[in-house]
């Protein structure tokens, strides 16, 4: 029996957004895609993921305004990445030393090509269902 890899499950559809975006704004974009998290870029590069939870967390539990204040004020500044040939099990593992609940998925050549979230994981099909 092979296991399953990253790229079986991801998200690929990844949303970028520079850091000067409010968070209001990038709340509305969340809701708007359905989707839990953006990449946050300075210029052409890549510079932090934010979440749902963090805008709640590090900013409206914190009582900073989310209309002036900006993505690049709340990011945390570490990208991790597994490649989207790892098996989910991998993942899982790096999610766990990390403390972290999604990963970047990138390609042989480390070029983003998707998210892992937890939620991807626990809604794959399992074996007995597929």
């Amino acid at each position: 029996m092979s296991r399953p890899a990253v790229a079986e499950v991801m998200t690929r559809q990844v949303v970028y957004l520079p850091e000067a975006t409010m968070l209001d704004e990038a709340a509305q974009v969340m809701r708007d895609r359905g989707i839990g998290d953006v990449v946050v870029t300075r210029g052409p590069a890549m510079v932090g993921v934010i979440t749902d939870r963090d805008i709640v967390v590090r900013a409206i539990a914190e009582n900073l305004p989310p209309t002036s204040t900006s993505l690049g004020d709340i990011t945390s500044h570490e990208l991790i990445m597994v490649e989207q040939s790892a098996t989910i099990d991998e993942a899982v593992q790096a999610m766990r030393e990390r403390g972290v609940r999604r990963l970047l998925v990138c390609d042989a050549d480390r070029k983003v090509v998707g998210i892992l979230s937890l939620s991807d994981v626990a809604l794959r099909p399992t074996s007995a269902a597929a």
